[in-house]
């Protein structure tokens, strides 16, 4: 299981998208492939092409998200606590407290965000 980080999802699904192949390939392969909530926020308040949305919409409907719950809050506030220059970092923190409440790796482009998240694992595509 696969937990998306928002960079991944903008880098395969608008403009050159270049991580699009990558992204077909984890498809064509069989990996469960999750979306976040709030990587769907981040994708969501950024300027969106109409195809772009139909293309998330499609691989990732936003009923599909994985909310961001009391465990994952819970998490994410023991995170903070314990990594090294947390502020500014909320989001990634959130969104690696999703990924490790399910036991999925992360996939992101911004590896040096989440190398210092406890028992995170990162997918490397």
């Amino acid at each position: 299981m696969i937990l998306l980080d928002t960079c991944v999802l903008i880098d395969s699904l608008a403009g050159p998208r270049r991580s699009a192949g990558a992204l077909r390939r984890a498809i064509e392969s069989g990996e469960r492939l999750l979306l976040p909530a709030l990587a769907l926020y981040e994708w969501l308040r950024g300027p969106r092409l109409p195809e772009e949305l139909a293309a998330q919409e499609a691989l990732f409907p936003r009923e599909s998200a994985v909310p961001f719950g009391p465990r994952e809050a819970v998490l994410a506030a023991e995170l903070y606590a314990a990594v090294r220059k947390p502020r500014g970092r909320e989001l990634d923190l959130a969104i690696a407290a999703c990924a490790l409440t399910r036991d999925a790796a992360l996939w992101t482009l911004n590896e040096a965000d989440f190398r210092d998240v406890p028992g995170l694992r990162l997918f490397a595509a």
